[in-house]
């Protein structure tokens, strides 16, 4: 990603001083939350996103570092909860807020956040921005619980799964695409093809995640992780749709009933492997990559075209 992050190296780090402004509260405990936050942020794709998206129709101005904000605000708020939802204890490596401060106030910490993003939107009068990633939330707290009400039944089929991630992941890459070329550009056609283009990639992304439960070339061998905690990615539910009737039952039982088991997990894998659901999920995932390129090479070769392109690719070649 060197040429990408060269290319918006002063807006990234414009926006690490106005990200860091717009989360400072009156609360000397809620800001030690905020700093903690903020040094253990991830490597800001989406903000990245939005800065390349904007500049393929202008120059970055102060509605982009507004909708870059808006949409970490978002992200890390989403973050936060889910670390709740799951009951997960680590995040990047790293200690998650209800771990530290419990749930209770890792709760409130979200809401924070949201709250701030709502009125980094009104106070701007950035209208469009705060209706593209009001959207985003809500397909995001749809496909959560799509994914909850069907894993119970563990009966995800291909259909719903794209369903889930696109409204899970997809959708918060697609709206900073989004409020990106919106804020140079004030084009709804412009706007709406930038928000295809972050899907599609969002869906790669995705995918590629679904992958590295498999083993990757700095993993070395496979995590099981996925199975673990009974989550259906694209890889098994190629498998389950490809296998005989009472192999899939017995794949289904394991999953359901020893998920904590690493020997009965290993025989999951080996057969996703061996029937192929691993090279199936590999093909759809360069797919949608290559949709989401054939819709940026639309647009005139420029710098910040070639930039998206490098991320794109990174998205899918990346190896964790």
């Amino acid at each position: 990603m060197d040429f990408s992050k060269n290319l918006i190296s002063d807006e990234l780090q414009n926006f690490e001083k106005k990200f860091a402004d717009s989360v400072k509260s009156q609360t000397p405990s809620l800001d030690r939350i905020m700093k903690y936050i903020i040094k253990r942020k991830g490597k800001q794709l989406r903000p990245m996103f939005v800065f390349l998206s904007a500049k393929l129709f202008g120059s970055v101005n102060e509605s982009t570092y507004r909708a870059a904000a808006l949409v970490e605000l978002l992200h890390t708020a989403t973050l936060v909860h889910d670390d709740v939802v799951d009951e997960s204890f680590e995040r990047r490596g790293y200690f998650s807020i209800n771990a530290l401060w419990k749930n209770k106030i890792a709760v409130l910490v979200g809401d924070y956040l949201l709250s701030k993003g709502l009125l980094l939107s009104t106070e701007s009068g950035e209208f469009k921005h705060l209706q593209i990633l009001s959207e985003a939330v809500k397909q995001m707290s749809e496909g959560e619980l799509l994914q909850m009400e069907k894993a119970r039944k563990l009966n995800i089929n291909e259909d719903i799964y794209f369903e889930i991630i696109r409204s899970k992941t997809a959708s918060l890459l697609s709206s900073a695409c989004a409020v990106g070329a919106w804020s140079t550009s004030n084009d709804e056609n412009m706007t709406q093809k930038m928000k295809l283009f972050g899907e599609k990639t969002g869906i790669a992304f995705q995918i590629k995640d679904d992958l590295f439960d498999y083993g990757s070339d700095d993993i070395g061998k496979p995590t099981g992780n996925d199975l673990k905690e009974k989550k259906l990615t694209l890889p098994l539910i190629y498998t389950l749709n490809n296998v005989k009737p009472a192999q899939k039952r017995e794949i289904i039982y394991i999953i359901k009933n020893h998920n904590k088991n690493p020997e009965k997990i290993k025989y999951v894998l080996q057969q996703v492997t061996d029937t192929g659901g691993i090279e199936y999920a590999a093909k759809k995932m360069t797919e949608y990559r290559n949709e989401a390129l054939a819709i940026l090479f639309e647009f005139p070769e420029s710098d910040a075209r070639t930039g998206l392109e490098e991320l794109v690719r990174y998205t899918t070649d990346r190896k964790y």
